[in-house]
């Protein structure tokens, strides 16, 4: 009678997940503390990815609100590297292209501003003093977080409005009755405090005041240094490539045009390039992880050799212990992916909401963070699999 070889039942996919739960839920902490490292990792990468996306959406959200058609034009450089003039006729001469809408001006001065003649003069916070026309706040799409603008009357008298950040560096937050600054050797009353102006971060550091007061009291002759010009927005190229030649007809070299929004959409899309350093902070908390699945896996062999004798005895092949090891492997990884991703997602959105962001977690940053700790989960645990599938029976249970 010939002998019939028997065949080693087939390992269905419900029970290796099974026998694979077994060896993580008798050594619970053991497998938590080796999950940790790679949930560290992924919630790292989760977070640097999803807070870079909601930024971006929030900055690229507010832009869209304040408007795209907005263009500066600055005076530039001469031929010979000195800092060229606009003319005074500039900002009427661009008022006359049909495209344009609004046009409003500033002009630098050379005063200094302090909250009392008593401070030194070298302290000047960085601050500068500009002449501002009357309809500024509305161009640049900003408001009036305290007090009142100028008007056609406090523009020639000697009042100030502060920017954002120069109200914050004068230490005034509110306006009441007589609030004054030390503006050009003379007292300023101050009208005013505006909001964050994001497309001209130049004038959160400026007081301004108006023409005319700047030429009676500050000394100032009347050219204007930065032209702020909206357009219609499906004609913001046109405008823009005849904005030189019309400020200064004569030099139109000699004069610098930009589009704010177009800077700040470029700025954040290479905050993206700041993410690697924290990218390689959460790749190598990966690698630690994996170094910690590697090595429970590798005491797990060792302190489970009576297992694996029992079971290869009873009739289990090398590819079902290698299969059970590498899966137990696989889903340690997971499990830390998961909470790396769940935690990640969660410190995404409570940060966002607190900046007023749009919630963006991109499907690259969590179902890559899923597939890296899957990837290292098998890595990890090859090595440790082919050792216990190599074991024989008779070693195995002999060792015990």
């Amino acid at each position: 009678m010939t002998d019939v070889p028997v065949e080693s039942p087939r390992l269905r996919l419900s029970d290796l997940a099974r026998i694979a739960s077994v060896g993580l839920r008798t050594r619970r902490v053991r497998a938590a503390l080796s999950a940790l490292g790679i949930a560290i990792g992924v919630a790292a990468i989760v977070a640097v990815l999803g807070l870079s996306s909601s930024s971006q959406a929030g900055l690229l959200s507010e832009i869209d609100k304040l408007g795209t058609n907005l263009l500066t034009v600055t005076n530039g450089q001469t031929l010979f590297g000195a800092t060229a003039e606009l003319p005074l006729a500039a900002p009427g001469m661009i008022a006359r292209i049909g495209p344009v809408t609004h046009v409003q001006e500033t002009g630098a001065t050379d005063a200094d501003v302090y909250r009392s003649p008593l401070i030194p003069l070298v302290n000047t916070n960085g601050l500068s003093v500009q002449a501002a026309s009357l309809g500024l706040p509305a161009a640049l799409g900003t408001t009036i977080a305290a007090g009142s603008f100028l008007n056609a009357a406090t523009a020639k008298e000697p009042v100030a409005v502060l920017g954002a950040a120069a109200a914050q560096r004068l230490g005034i937050d509110r306006i009441y009755p007589g609030e004054r600054v030390w503006l050009g050797g003379e007292w300023f009353y101050v009208a005013g405090i505006l909001a964050p102006a994001l497309l001209a971060s130049e004038i959160d550091d400026s007081v301004l005041v108006g023409f005319p007061a700047a030429e009676r009291y500050l000394g100032f002759d009347g050219h204007p240094t930065t032209v702020y010009v909206r357009s219609a927005t499906n004609q913001v190229a046109a405008v823009q490539s005849v904005l030189a030649a019309t400020a200064n007809p004569e030099a139109p070299n000699e004069v610098d045009v930009s589009q704010p929004s177009a800077a700040l959409t470029a700025r954040a899309a290479a905050q993206s390039a700041l993410n690697s350093l924290f990218l390689g902070l959460g790749a190598v908390s990966l690698l630690v992880g994996a170094v910690g699945v590697g090595n429970i896996m590798l005491i797990g062999v060792l302190e489970r050799r009576s297992e694996i004798g029992l079971r290869r005895s009873l009739g289990a092949t090398k590819r079902q212990i290698r299969a059970q090891f590498l899966s137990e492997a696989i889903l340690l990884a997971l499990i830390g992916g998961a909470a790396g991703v769940a935690a990640g997602a969660l410190s995404t959105a409570v940060y966002a909401s607190t900046k007023h962001w749009s919630v963006v977690v991109p499907t690259t940053a969590w179902a890559g963070g899923l597939a890296a700790a899957i990837v290292i989960g098998a890595v990890a645990g090859l090595l440790p699999a082919i050792r216990a599938a190599r074991m024989s029976p008779t070693e195995a249970l002999r060792t015990v």
